[in-house]
């Protein structure tokens, strides 16, 4: 199977698990709690699928591809956080700018979530990809 291929479910299945497990039990409560009523009952899964494919392959080619041609654990997690960061910074502030009942506190729980996630998810699919591919 073609690496970029691999590469790409690496990373897929890492940030899938990592992202509904804070959706599903870490982030629900905090959202009920702030978001109430603009909550579905049911997720529009094929916008999250859609979300998840180009928000990982940017992840690919801005961070973790570069961590892999540099060996470098540092880069994936430093370009990770920040990649996460800028891009769910500029969901929340967008949303925050133009949605009238957009809680700054949503806003901050997000940009920082959205570090954490993508710093873990440029490490260990830089390190799943070292151990299956590189050897």
């Amino acid at each position: 199977m073609n690496k970029n291929i691999i590469l790409f479910l690496i990373a897929f299945i890492i940030f899938s698990i990592i992202d509904l497990i804070w959706l599903a039990y870490v982030g629900r409560p905090i959202y009920v709690y702030y978001l109430g009523d603009f909550l579905r009952e049911n997720p529009i899964w094929s916008s999250a699928i859609i979300f998840y494919i180009f928000f990982i392959i940017g992840m690919i080619v801005f961070v973790i591809r570069p961590a892999i041609n540099q060996l470098s654990y540092r880069y994936a997690v430093s370009y990770g956080s920040f990649y996460g960061f800028i891009t769910y910074m500029t969901y929340e502030l967008t949303n925050h700018a133009v949605i009238k009942a957009w809680p700054f506190g949503i806003v901050l729980i997000d940009i920082v979530w959205g570090a954490i996630l993508s710093a873990l998810v440029s490490v260990l699919s830089l390190f799943f990809y070292r151990r299956f591919c590189l050897n």
